[in-house]
């Protein structure tokens, strides 16, 4: 039981006193883990009473919260703050490696783990690692298959808040970020990036081929295809290339006096290709033969032997008539 003096009272796991019995409460859970209210609809469970009701607008779908700039609807009022970042063009938070500005901490702690390589969540399925939480959270949904933010629209569901905004969008026909040179209004954040580089000129993907630089990574992938398949393997003889070395070591043996690396265990004869030679057996193994011309029934263990004699066969009847 807590113990209250002179009108404190104190916790009995580390001695922190409080001024009144609910604080008290509510900070004796953070040791305990408890989570005493839980969610009607998903069955998440929170330790204090008003993370749940913020909680419940993920599936009522309330965001009360709106950008007096763009109108724009929000859950939490942390996100609002942070939206508005975009329209005052505030990035208070600064890379030390690189210098690039956020609107958020998170996202630059996150985003120096690009620099240090360091990825310290990972997924207790498959290992996989993440430099941030939420990315694990998302990601292990793929392993569930929980998809907990509904659309209020059309009920479609998401793995991501992220992804359902992004989704609202289409029905709605948002575009809340607007490019601050002209004025051209995007649904999403990184379309207003790919956007702004029209008017910087930056290009920062490259083709490793050729070095032409492009603005977005699908342009650049586009373009790529453009560049013919690498061929490394050169034939001595002709020059003829091929991507791969069995290409080449088969095509060598087309030329006279190639290897020819087939032959035949009963008359010695060599071939440059199975097929080939699996063919010329045949004659040693009297196989039965299964293709039977319709005009004189003469049979053939060779389809397109078949075909060449019907040719024949039919010049034949030709002439003849």
């Amino acid at each position: 039981m807590p113990k209250a003096t002179g009108g404190h009272h104190h916790c009995s796991h580390c001695g922190k006193s409080f001024t009144k019995l609910g604080n008290l409460n509510r900070h004796e859970r953070t040791h305990t883990g408890e989570k005493p209210f839980q969610c009607s609809q998903c069955g998440k469970s929170f330790n204090e009473l008003g993370y749940l009701l913020i909680h419940k607008r993920i599936h009522s779908g309330e965001k009360p919260y709106h950008c007096s700039k763009c109108g724009m609807t929000f859950t939490w009022l942390g996100s609002l703050k942070t939206h508005e970042r975009i329209h005052t063009g505030e990035n208070p938070f600064q890379c030390s490696h690189c210098g690039k500005n956020f609107t958020q901490l998170g996202n630059l702690n996150r985003h120096k783990r690009t620099h240090t390589g360091e990825k310290p969540y990972h997924c207790s399925q498959c290992g996989k690692g993440f430099r941030g939480l939420m990315s694990l959270k998302q990601h292990e949904r793929t392993h569930t298959g929980e998809k907990p933010y509904h659309c209020s629209h059309c009920g479609k569901s998401f793995r991501g808040l992220m992804s359902l905004n992004q989704h609202e969008r289409t029905h709605t026909g948002e575009k809340p970020y607007q490019c601050t040179i002209c004025g051209k209004r995007f649904t999403l954040l990184k379309s207003m990036k790919l956007h702004g580089r029209i008017h910087t000129g930056e290009k920062p993907y490259q083709c490793s081929q050729c070095g032409k630089n492009f603005r977005g990574l699908v342009n650049l992938k586009q373009h790529e295809r453009t560049h013919p398949q690498e061929k490394p393997y050169h034939c001595s003889l002709c020059g003829k290339s091929f991507t791969k070395l069995d290409g080449l070591t088969r095509h060598e043996r087309t030329h006279s006096g190639g290897d020819k690396t087939y032959h035949c265990s009963l008359c010695g004869k060599r071939f440059n290709r199975l097929r080939h030679l699996n063919k010329h057996e045949r004659i040693h193994t009297q196989e039965e033969k299964t293709y039977h011309c319709s005009h004189c029934g003469k049979t053939f263990s060779q389809s397109e032997d078949l075909e060449s004699h019907e040719r024949i066969e039919r010049l034949c009847s030709d002439l003849c008539f």
